[in-house]
């Protein structure tokens, strides 16, 4: 049974160098006709379906007007109610959080904030195009901290010229907030964002390998140390805080969503939205369908994609449970592959649970091919 939902909220200030979302920047003249289609997209499941966690994401949800941020809440929980006890999530930039905002979200019963934060230090905000400063952070997690039950920040390491002691710094100040949750990400250069035509210009240049997964085992002991539990690649949670939406993702649950380049799982069934936000917009309001992808996954292509996401958590998984569930066992996904990462100490097997260490950690994006080749 389908239980979580996403909305994507297509729109920002602008468009941060390293970002390679689906979002069109400076362009509020669009907000009101793609709640339009939102509406016209949700009232394609004929009647509403109660979730136990609803995901706003972006783009910003917060950078909505406040009549039109009202309207988005109410839209989503019309068509998703929440169980009892359901977690709803919200993305929020610092610079958007006031008074009038924190009571839309409160009203509409937000229980989660995602904080992107980013960093601490003004230079290195400037650096990504942040448009908030350090105070600002502290300004929105205090109004953060009086509206949600959880309180999550994002931050992202990696950065040309950042050091250890720098980042360090980061890990410090987020730790003295104490929120709920923690996510790190490292910085990437995607084809198509400026900071990839800056580096290919050297404008921009990458820190070395060994400093970035230096960073990445500070952030693991920094966090931990400080109570946190590190309970998927990037993602670390004080007790009882953990995403639950995102879970449902890593366990490949399935969800409903809408939204310009929303992805949906339902029925085994893979679905992506239209990335354009004004193709989107068009195609629905002409009663058109959204989807511009769509792939029915075999049994096969469904147990390797459940192996890589589940593997992500840190607990890994119970390797009699997946060959029950799925059919196959992680010896015949695996192939070759599986003993030569288990004798490079890069996965690890214990009690029935196979899982990565801290060496396969620090390169789980190279191993996750290892397992999707067929």
């Amino acid at each position: 049974m389908t239980r979580s939902a996403y909305i994507h909220v297509p729109f920002c200030r602008h468009r941060c160098g390293y970002c390679n979302f689906t979002l069109v920047a400076g362009r509020d003249d669009l907000i009101d006709a793609y709640l339009d289609a939102l509406e016209r997209e949700l009232a394609g499941l004929e009647q509403p379906r109660e979730v136990d966690t609803l995901f706003f994401g972006g783009g910003t949800p917060t950078h909505l007007a406040p009549s039109q941020l009202q309207r988005l809440l109410t839209i989503a929980r019309n068509w998703f109610p929440l169980a009892p006890g359901a977690e709803l999530s919200v993305e929020a930039n610092p610079v958007d959080l006031d008074e009038t905002k924190f009571n839309i979200l409160a009203d509409a019963g937000v229980t989660r904030i995602s904080l992107g934060a980013q960093s601490f230090d003004n230079r290195k905000l400037k650096l990504l195009e942040r448009d908030h400063d350090a105070a600002a952070i502290g300004r929105a997690y205090a109004l953060a901290r009086r509206l949600a039950q959880s309180v999550s920040l994002d931050l992202i390491f990696g950065v040309p010229g950042e050091s250890l002691a720098d980042w360090q710094r980061d890990l410090d100040q987020a730790v003295s907030l104490a929120p709920d949750h923690i996510s790190t990400y490292g910085l990437t250069f995607e084809k198509g964002t400026a900071f990839w035509s800056r580096l290919s210009h050297g404008d921009l240049h990458r820190i070395d390998e060994d400093v970035e997964r230096q960073m990445y085992e500070v952030a693991i002991d920094s966090l931990t140390s400080a109570g946190y539990e590190h309970y998927e690649v990037s993602n670390f949670a004080r007790p009882g805080h953990r995403c639950r939406h995102n879970e449902n993702y890593w366990l490949c649950g399935s969800y409903y969503a809408a939204g310009p380049g929303a992805a949906r799982f339902l029925d085994g069934r893979r679905e992506t939205n239209h990335k354009s936000t004004t193709t989107y917009i068009a195609r629905v309001l002409a009663g058109q369908s959204p989807v511009a992808e769509s792939e029915q996954l075999g049994p096969e292509d469904a147990a390797r994609e459940r192996l890589v996401f589940a593997l992500r958590r840190l607990e890994g998984i119970n390797t009699a449970e997946f060959a029950s569930s799925t059919g196959f066992t992680v010896e015949s996904l695996g192939g070759e592959a599986l003993p030569r990462l288990l004798n490079h100490r890069l996965l690890e097997r214990s009690d029935n649970r196979l899982r990565l260490t801290r060496a396969g950690l620090l390169i789980s994006d190279a191993i996750w091919p290892e397992f999707l080749r067929v």
